[in-house]
């Protein structure tokens, strides 16, 4: 395995462990997943990977070194494009990109083509010589994203890089991400997205707490649940359901977003609740399908509020 992490430990001075026992491993061309709530201890494990902490116990190797000892190799052979939005006002999208790989040591003519090459294919040209300040923040999530590909280590983190984003530039960001695994690093992928992650990790682990509450593939975490159906209401502003007929389980709302689970041969009575619900004006619409990640990660997590979901701000 090209990363790995063995029962890694990190305590703060107050409150419980950010860490307790976590062990992943990332191997070359895969992209892994992270899941998991606010607080649930996701970025206090990416920056011990990268030198910024020092785990009380446990290991983290990448190409076998102990990089808890020897944190340069870290920042050497890790790529990392952080949640927060990158500094680059005094630089337009193209320096910032070029200035970083060849900081990672990319040769000035090959890191301009690639760097040319990953703004046209993220369809961002207008905005390629605009000063930072002057770009949206999806344009500089996009740009912070080309600063961590354009010169890639052989582990990739992006945490939360579709954040801000118009679906149009998330789908061709996801075919970037997918380039970098097959060119052969390691990608750790960090989001709350999980419909988007699913269609795009081949293994995730579900974070909360601390501990890892979930590890495999996007089927193995579902689990088996050929006879249930997911059921997504959309709520109209203030609604509220006042009762939930017998037929739906486990059933979690969020803002406007009510989804349950229901058994295959009650889906009929279920949709005429449903719309029920839309012609006393409950409900904006409805949607019957199968199970997914999300449904999978609700039952683990137990909570809906601090999922993102795929409604998104349209200006990139």
């Amino acid at each position: 395995m090209l990363l790995e992490i063995d029962n890694l430990v990190k305590q703060y001075k107050k409150g419980p462990k950010a860490n307790d026992g976590i062990s992943v491993s990332v191997d070359s061309g895969e992209i892994f997943g992270l899941l998991g709530p606010n607080g649930a201890g996701k970025t206090t494990l990416i920056n011990q990977i990268i030198g910024l902490q020092i785990p009380d116990s446990g290991s983290i190797k990448i190409n076998g070194i102990n990089v808890v000892a020897n944190p340069d190799y870290a920042r050497q052979t890790c790529s990392f494009q952080a949640q927060t939005q990158v500094p680059i006002a005094g630089l337009t999208a193209l320096q910032a990109i070029q200035l970083i790989g060849q900081i990672r040591g990319g040769e000035k003519g090959k890191v301009r083509k690639k760097a040319v090459d990953l703004i046209e294919k993220l369809e961002i040209t207008e905005w390629t010589n605009k000063m930072g300040a002057n770009l949206s923040g999806g344009v500089r999530r996009i740009v912070a994203f080309c600063m961590a590909a354009v010169v890639p280590g052989h582990v990739v983190i992006l945490d939360e890089p579709t954040n801000d984003i118009d679906p149009v530039r998330r789908r061709l960001l996801w075919n970037e991400i997918r380039k970098l695994a097959e060119s052969g690093s390691a990608v750790l992928l960090v989001t709350h997205n999980v419909l988007e992650a699913e269609r795009v990790v081949n293994r995730l682990a579900v974070i909360d707490k601390g501990w890892i509450i979930g590890m495999g593939t996007a089927a193995e975490l579902k689990g088996d649940e050929n006879n249930i159906m997911r059921l997504e209401i959309t709520l109209e502003p203030e609604a509220v359901v006042s009762s939930i007929p017998w037929q739906i389980s486990h059933a979690v709302t969020s803002n406007r977003r009510l989804i349950a689970h229901v058994n295959e041969e009650n889906v009929s009575e279920v949709i005429e609740w449903a719309k029920t619900l839309r012609e006393n004006g409950i409900a904006e619409e409805y949607l019957i399908g199968p199970t997914t990640l999300e449904d999978a990660y609700i039952r683990m997590v137990g909570r809906l509020d601090t999922m993102e979901t795929s409604q998104v701000n349209d200006d990139a």
